[in-house]
């Protein structure tokens, strides 16, 4: 009973620490905002790339930019190798680079090893459905 208890807190206390993003953001509906939902990790360098020059065309309006990594790749999400190229390219605060959680369970990612610069939501097609309705403009590749 005793390890019983002590795992479900350690369970507790490994789980609050993980960074949980909500759709309800601070984000500035005047502005123009992304989401993208992806599923190729390599897809990262051609979305980013076209973040930065969104945020050069848009200038002052270009608001935030959230990229949702979802499907059966979350498993190469702890490679930091592979991603810090990506994570490097995603320095600008305005862009989120963000985990599926539902993929994350269903393909046994432990969400503590992603990097530290990224996010995990509970469901990233719900997620992106959530933003649409608040405005952000949308695509899944």
């Amino acid at each position: 009973m005793k390890q019983l208890f002590t795992i479900a807190i350690m369970t507790i206390t490994l789980l609050g620490g993980l960074t949980e993003v909500s759709a309800q953001s601070t984000y500035n509906k005047d502005q123009n905002n992304y989401i993208v939902l992806t599923r190729k990790i390599p897809q990262l360098k051609a979305i980013l790339l076209a973040a930065d020059e969104l945020a050069t065309d848009d200038g002052a309006q270009f608001g935030e930019f959230h990229v949702v990594i979802c499907g059966e790749t979350v498993k190469g999400l702890t490679d930091m190798e592979q991603m810090q190229p990506f994570l490097d390219l995603a320095k600008s605060e305005k862009i989120k680079l963000l985990a599926c959680g539902f993929s994350l369970k269903k393909f046994g990612v432990d969400a503590t090893k992603l990097p530290k610069e990224m996010g995990v939501v509970a469901n990233g097609i719900l997620y992106d459905f959530k933003l649409q309705k608040d405005g952000f403009l949308s695509i899944t590749l």
